[in-house]
């Protein structure tokens, strides 16, 4: 890996190589602020603030280690366990899935099984009324303590860092890039964090459309550490089209709530 910094001052290629990854490491990290979003919206409003910046200071700080110790990550793709058998192969004769495990495919594995069970804890806990009760709770908004939150938070960086890490060697050999990338990535997540959590917890809708991303990434994630490779673009594009239909969906909830108001003030019924 290179350090050396001013060859690459004068090098178009390598102005080219830093924006590239730096939208790709912004796109990787849009799984990462969704959760940290969802995550302090359940702490009280005076500390949702704080627990982002320490959530995403922390994400800097691990991508920052770990590429201070590239060798290291670099061999964390070594298989650490073989269990012996053939995964079966495709029609091409490439294994469909790897029995060989390294350190980042259990860790990718092991962070997918916890985004898994996190999703669908909070997804029936948003649907779940309580017995005593025809509606839903909306009492258990806040129901962790700030510790409780950060660590959460700490467990599911170190696999994006991870991912976000082993992504960014695989698409340059200069550290310098690297740095720069991730610190304007995360700068720019730094940003969008308070207004995309005031976002999901504005719209309840929008929580759900969350948990359901999030849901599909920890599989993504278990499928990736039993080396089943999922094109991220097939991800982002179902990401945005599931955006795009519930932005219109809000839409036409904001139209019909103008329409009602206007029938309200003329006293007509309001329409259906």
């Amino acid at each position: 890996m290179d350090w050396n910094v001013e060859p690459l001052l004068a090098d178009p290629a390598a102005w080219a190589a830093l924006v590239t990854l730096i939208v790709m490491e912004v796109v990787l990290g849009i799984d990462n602020l969704i959760f940290i979003s969802i995550l302090t919206n359940k702490l009280p409003e005076q500390q949702r603030g704080n627990a982002r910046r320490i959530g995403i200071s922390l994400a800097l700080i691990m991508r920052l280690v770990l590429l201070s110790t590239i060798a290291f990550i670099v061999g964390l793709t070594a298989p650490l366990i073989d269990l012996g058998f053939q995964g079966g192969v495709d029609a091409h004769g490439n294994p469909e899935f790897e029995t060989a495990f390294s350190w980042r495919d259990l860790i990718l594995i092991a962070g997918g099984i916890f985004l898994v069970w996190k999703a669908t804890t909070e997804i029936h806990h948003s649907v779940d009324a309580t017995p005593n009760d025809d509606v839903f709770d909306t009492t258990r908004a806040v129901t962790m303590n700030f510790g409780a939150a950060i660590v959460q938070i700490i467990m599911l960086d170190i696999v994006f860092s991870i991912d976000s890490i082993l992504t960014a060697v695989g698409m340059t050999e200069h550290v310098p890039i690297m740095v720069a990338a991730v610190i304007v990535a995360v700068s720019v997540m730094m940003l969008a964090s308070g207004p995309v959590a005031n976002f999901i917890h504005k719209n309840p809708t929008v929580v759900m459309l969350a948990l359901g991303f999030l849901l599909m990434i920890g599989m993504v994630l278990i499928a990736e550490g039993f080396g089943v490779h999922v094109p991220k673009g097939y991800i982002y594009a179902a990401m945005a089209f599931s955006a795009l239909v519930e932005s219109l969906n809000m839409m036409s909830r904001n139209a019909a709530k103008k329409r009602n108001a206007a029938a309200a003030a003329k006293g007509e019924a309001p329409h259906a």
